[in-house]
């Protein structure tokens, strides 16, 4: 079990394992929408989960991606443009800069510029980001300061919360009802889908029966097995890419930046799954699906033959989903 800080200063550590390779990105760049990113072919994650196919049906326009974290590189070439408005719940202001890279990659991985000749793609190319920070540099938070930001998304207009934070105990809190419990089940009832990850313990958690309306990550690799880091066994979860995934990184000095401002970079952990079915939720929300709907459509369509544990009900098949929403939307129209 992770040390924790005592009395009121619970920490929420981040899911994302400290191995950083560098990517550096070519070209110019363009603010035009017909420009291939230059680092796509890197991006493995993307095709594995078939989201290509799907933004033919769906890009996620008209959502708000809030992604509950470290912050954001707020400048950054491939996230500037795609923000809207967050808050800075460590330094209670309005700025969310981002102070250690992971809100920063968390974000790219969820919806970066897509095909601006810049950098990587998103995993939704429509939807706009709502940084929240909650977590501190070194990538530490507590519970208040974790509940006020899930909170402040939902009451703020989000309609995807993202929760990249690990610390095997927040799975505990959120099967037992504590305080996130709460919030999190505030942001459903405001119409929020919340996506949070499970974490990297290699840890099997007790997969009893949970009433938080939360969409858990677990991370598979290159292969589509279970990342050899992941967490498994919690309720109806899903499996999304969670290796060597590239993602945008602060261009300035921060804890994932100590040796690469190329403003890119790769990580691995469930916190990099997590933005990826994040991403989907988007596409699904703006096919008009409410919460319940999105969580349901994600796991009706993940795919697991094999009936592996650590990969809980399956893979998450981001054009499967979305066909799976326009049929049912079609019969609904037709009804």
């Amino acid at each position: 079990m992770r040390r924790r800080r005592p009395a009121t200063a619970t920490l929420a550590t981040l899911t994302a394992l400290a191995a950083l390779t560098a990517a550096f990105a070519t070209g110019c760049g363009s603010d035009d929408d017909d420009q291939p990113d230059p680092l796509r072919g890197q991006q493995w994650g993307l095709d594995a989960l078939k989201m290509p196919d799907a933004w033919s049906l769906s890009k996620g326009e008209d959502t708000v991606i809030a992604v509950v974290d470290t912050g954001v590189d707020l400048d950054h070439p491939d996230l500037k443009g795609r923000l809207v408005d967050g808050y800075d719940f460590v330094d209670d202001d309005e700025e969310p800069k981002d102070l250690n890279g992971h809100g920063t990659h968390v974000s790219g991985i969820a919806a970066a510029h897509t095909d601006n000749g810049v950098g990587v793609a998103g995993g939704a190319p429509g939807p706009k980001i709502m940084p929240v920070r909650v977590l501190g540099a070194d990538g530490s938070g507590t519970d208040a300061d974790i509940t006020k930001g899930i909170v402040w998304a939902a009451d703020h207009g989000a309609h995807v919360i993202n929760l990249s934070l690990g610390e095997s105990g927040l799975m505990a809190r959120l099967l037992k009802g504590g305080v996130l419990n709460q919030a999190i089940t505030h942001a459903n009832n405001k119409g929020a889908v919340v996506v949070a990850a499970a974490g990297n313990d290699s840890t099997a958690l007790q997969p009893y029966k949970v009433d938080t309306p939360v969409l858990v990550v677990n991370a598979a690799d290159q292969t589509g097995g279970p990342a050899s880091f992941t967490n498994f066994g919690a309720q109806n979860a899903v499996t999304a890419p969670g290796v060597d995934i590239l993602s945008t990184l602060p261009t300035y000095t921060t804890k994932e930046t100590l040796k690469n401002l190329s403003g890119y970079g790769k990580l691995s952990g469930t916190s990099m799954a997590t933005p990826y079915v994040s991403a989907v939720a988007a596409l699904l929300h703006h096919q008009g699906l409410d919460p319940a709907a999105i969580m349901q459509t994600i796991r009706n369509t993940a795919a697991n033959p094999q009936k592996l544990a650590k990969l809980g009900l399956g893979n998450v098949d981001a054009a499967a989903a979305v066909k799976a929403a326009q049929t049912a939307q079609a019969a609904q129209n037709k009804g």
